[in-house]
This record gives structure tokens, sequence and C-alpha cells, in this order.
């Protein structure tokens, strides 16, 4: 979300990524690395429920090891990619992340593959994604304007949205075929296609202004860590949004860690059936991608982010219905329409913090963030395991998508609903940026 933040855009936004070469290497490498991703994203939980008959505790917990490095390094993270060049941290992740998925179809092949395998590639890819996505935020405002920000997060957004639509589908006709260990294979290629735009891409020049003496080697990383901490602090719009994300992140994980085995076991589908049903939820993030900034410009940013949740989060009510036969209908509707609102409310906030966090600090704070919002992915993967074993399946649903209408209640309820520009209500007290 998961589902883990500029000016509003004008009529002209996004005319600049037409000729901007770094944007469209990192558009197509990253849309190669979603596809590969989301692949990945089925064949996981396949080869554990499907080939090793892994139990609902163990498939979440699968989910939860590659979201708990968030936890670990989250917060350090922020402060090596403050230091190091963020593109050249992002090839070195690439390449750890396909060195571990290669070694799932190596062992599938010697019959050797075994749960704790699968846990501790999770737990690499996880690892790795954490100094890769921090590092992406850091780079994306260094090779694109700051008035074209939305529409080039649009564009990610969207090209994400169409790799799970595509992806899944994909992964669960592999399975079905070919085996579930293909889907691995498949995106340690997608990495390495990734690897190669960020290569082919130029090294862009770091941004100077505002920066702190001391920076050096010999600087405190707690020190810098706790700079990052008191910036999101004192902002009381990224504090709101952070509480908002970490919320709607432990229901919507809860909700990831139970729906394959709700949909093999419960709904009874087969493995290319449920890649077919999570490649749909991606025609909800394509939607979301491309009325992102056409909300932001009619609404505001703060409303467009309130009536993100606010109006798609009931239909995620629908989603226990979903049943054999016609009751499957229930499943699009409740998948489909929450993602939406969850992209826009993405593109959006992660826009405004691209656009107002001081660039010498965008790595820290856009890792404090993160640390908070996805330190809840762990415990949302872990209680929807429990959830699902004392509960079943189904029971658990209704108690995920029920508390899923708390972050969309908070922020209906906030001061954001009344303002009419992020800028005016970003820093009321003055202390942010000190």
């Amino acid at each position: 979300m998961t589902t883990t933040l500029e000016p509003t855009p004008g009529a002209a936004a996004g005319s600049g990524l037409r000729t901007n070469r770094a944007f469209r290497l990192l558009w197509i490498g990253e849309s190669a690395g979603k596809f590969g991703t989301a692949i990945t994203g089925v064949a996981l939980p396949l080869l554990a429920t499907v080939v090793l008959h892994a139990g609902t505790f163990q498939v979440g917990l699968i989910t939860a090891v590659q979201w708990v490095p968030w936890l670990l390094v989250g917060l350090p993270a922020g402060v090596w990619v403050d230091r190091c060049s963020p593109r050249r941290l992002m090839i070195c992740c690439n390449t750890v992340s396909a060195a571990a998925l290669l070694s799932i179809p190596v062992a599938a092949a010697a019959q050797l593959l075994t749960i704790t395998q699968i846990l501790l590639v999770a737990l690499v890819l996880g690892l790795a994604n954490v100094f890769f996505s921090t590092a992406y935020l850091v780079y994306l405002p260094l090779i694109v304007p700051s008035e074209d920000l939305v529409a080039a997060n649009s564009r990610l957004q969207g090209s994400e949205s169409s790799a799970q639509i595509a992806g899944p589908g994909l992964g669960g006709a592999l399975a079905q075929l070919l085996g579930a260990a293909v889907g691995p294979l498949v995106n340690a290629g997608s990495f390495a296609v990734s690897t190669l735009c960020l290569l082919l891409a130029p090294e862009p020049a770091r941004r100077t202004e505002g920066t702190a003496p001391g920076r050096g080697p010999a600087a405190s990383v707690w020190r810098e860590i706790g700079e990052g901490l008191r910036f999101v602090q004192r902002h009381r719009v990224l504090r709101l949004l952070t509480v908002v994300a970490a919320l709607a992140n432990l229901a919507m994980t809860a909700y990831e860690a139970i729906l394959v085995v709700f949909l093999v076991r419960t709904v009874h589908l087969p493995p290319a059936a449920v890649g077919l049903l999570l490649a749909a939820t991606g025609v909800g993030g394509i939607a979301g991608a491309v009325a992102a900034a056409p909300l932001a410009r009619r609404l505001g940013e703060p409303r467009a982010i309130v009536y993100s949740l606010a109006a798609t989060a009931p239909f995620g009510l629908l989603l226990p219905l979903t049943g054999p036969g016609p009751a499957t209908g229930y499943f699009l509707p409740g998948a489909i329409v929450p993602v939406a609102g969850l992209v826009v409310y993405n593109v959006v906030v992660s826009s405004f913090r691209q656009r107002h966090t001081p660039h010498r600090l965008l790595g820290r704070i856009s890792a404090t963030m993160r640390f908070l919002v996805f330190g809840a992915i762990p415990l949302g993967a872990l209680a929807g395991g429990a959830l699902g074993s004392l509960l079943g399946p189904r029971g658990a649903l209704w108690c995920v998508m029920t508390a899923a209408l708390l972050p969309a209640l908070l922020l209906g309820r906030s001061w954001l609903r009344r303002q009419h520009e992020l800028d005016s209500a970003a820093v009321p007290d003055g202390r942010a940026g000190r």
C-alpha cells in the first residue's frame, strides 16, 4: 500500500517528462521490476500453499518477514541513502534481490526447497527493498522537476498497477503450467532489466542547498535519525498521514495474508483463477493513477486525500461475501475500488512529501515515515495469519475489512478536510524544519 507525498500540478504538468531520458529509463526499469515482483507475489504463497502444504499462519509469516526489515534497519537506511548515491544503491539492491530469487528454482529443481528457504529469500528481498525504495524516493526528485512530480508519480503508479494486472495472472498461469518456482526466475530477470536501465541512466547531481555541517562519515547516525524523527513529529500533515497510512497498512496486509488461502481453500479456485482475480485489482490501481492529478486539481490536495479513502474503503466489506460460482463477483468491486482510492492517496501524499521536504533530509524523512508505516505491515501479516487460524479465512476477512474503515474515519474527522491547499497547512507551528 499498502501501501505505504507538491504545488498542485497545472495543465502542462508532466509535459517535460516526454524528453526526460533519466525518467524514461527509470520508468522502464521500474515497470519491469514491478511486473516480476507481481509474479513472485503470487508464486511464493502458491509455492507454500500448494507445493509445501503450508498453513495459513506460515503463509502470513512469508509476507511478514518481507516487511520486518523496516523495523530493523528502516531508520538507519534513511541516513545511508542521504549519504550515498541513490542510483548506485538501487543497482546494488537489484543485484542482491536477483541472486536471492534465483536460489528458489535451483533448490526446487534439486527437490531441496523448504519453507525455511522461502522465508530466508523473503527476508533478503525485504532488506533490499528497504534500501531500494528509500533511494528511489530520493532519486526521483533529482531527475524530475518539482512541477512534474505528481505526473511522474502517477505514471510510475500506473505502471505498477498495470503490472498488478498482468503479473498475478501470468504468475498463476505459470504456477499451474510450469510450477510455481518459475515465477521467481522471471522476477530475477526483471531485476536484471531494471539494473540495466539504471546503468544506462546518468548519475544526477545531488542537491547541496541547506546541507548541514558534519554530514561526513564521522557524523552521528543516531543524531541524523533523530533529525528525521523530529521533522515528522513536528509536521502535523506528515504526522497525520503517517498514522493513517500505518493503520491502513495494518488492515490491508492482514487482508493480503489471508487472501490466497481464502481463494484456494474457501472459494475453491485453481491457481490460474487466483492469479486472474488478483490481477483484476490492478484495474483499480490504473484508475487511481489516472485520476490522481485531476482530482488533486479539482478538489485540492487535502480533500483528494480525504475522499480517496472515505469514498472507497466501504467497498472492502464486499470481499468476505465472495464465494464459489456467481458469488465470486463480489471480489471485483470489493478489491478494485479500495485499491483505486489507495493509489490516489499514495500519489498525492508522495508528491507532497517530495516537494516540501528539504532534500538533504528526504532520505531520512521518507525512511522515518516508512519505518512507522511499513513497520505495521509484519504485524498485520501475523495478525491476519492468526485470525485466519482462529476464525477461518472468511471470519478473519470480516474482521479485517471492518478494521480497514478506521483510517478513512480518522481522515474524515480531521482538520484536513477543511483545508484547500496542503501548502498552507504544512507547518502551522513553524517548527518542522528546525
